[in-house]
């Protein structure tokens, strides 16, 4: 039997392109869990590495993405001095797929309709290599987190809460 053809996704696609080194991980979803905390226990070892990407609208930049780690929130005072903004607000969930070309559950740092000013927490600095969405719900990828600031001309910077 033929194995089913893997669809890539812009962030996967985009890092191959770099050829930049990368591992897959398949999970499963459902819609009433799709926070990062639900694909701890199905990829092993995972749970300090899976970082969760946010859109905020900040009042000077727009749009502006923050990767941190899966099981924290992110301190908007934080990421608004980092990235030049009096004032940083969630992006509205209706908004992202319009504004990222992703869904939620499914939102890649990587791979966006526009290259949005990017800030990973620093303590990604600390892995060698951290686990975020590959562009879709239901896969996540897993590559070194200098990686994702080359490829998104990210900065590590202090903002989870």
């Amino acid at each position: 039997m033929a194995k089913k053809k893997q669809v890539k996704t812009n962030a996967i696609r985009l890092v191959e392109q770099k050829k930049i080194a990368y591992t897959e991980h398949e999970y499963e979803w459902d819609e009433n869990h799709l926070g990062a905390t639900a694909i701890f226990d199905q990829i092993p070892g995972s749970e300090q590495r899976i970082f969760k990407t946010l859109v905020a609208v900040g009042n000077v930049t727009g749009p502006l993405v923050a990767v941190i780690p899966g099981e924290n929130e992110v301190d908007l005072k934080k990421l608004a001095k980092v990235s030049g903004n009096k004032k940083v607000e969630m992006l509205h969930l209706r908004d992202l797929e319009a504004t990222t070309g992703y869904i939620r559950g499914g939102c890649s740092p990587i791979g966006m309709k526009k290259l949005f000013p990017t800030y990973l927490d620093q303590i990604a600095e600390n892995y060698e290599q951290i686990i975020i969405s590959a562009g879709k719900r239901g896969l996540q990828m897993e590559l070194a987190p200098q990686a994702i600031c080359q490829l998104t001309n990210g900065k590590f910077v202090d903002i989870k809460a």
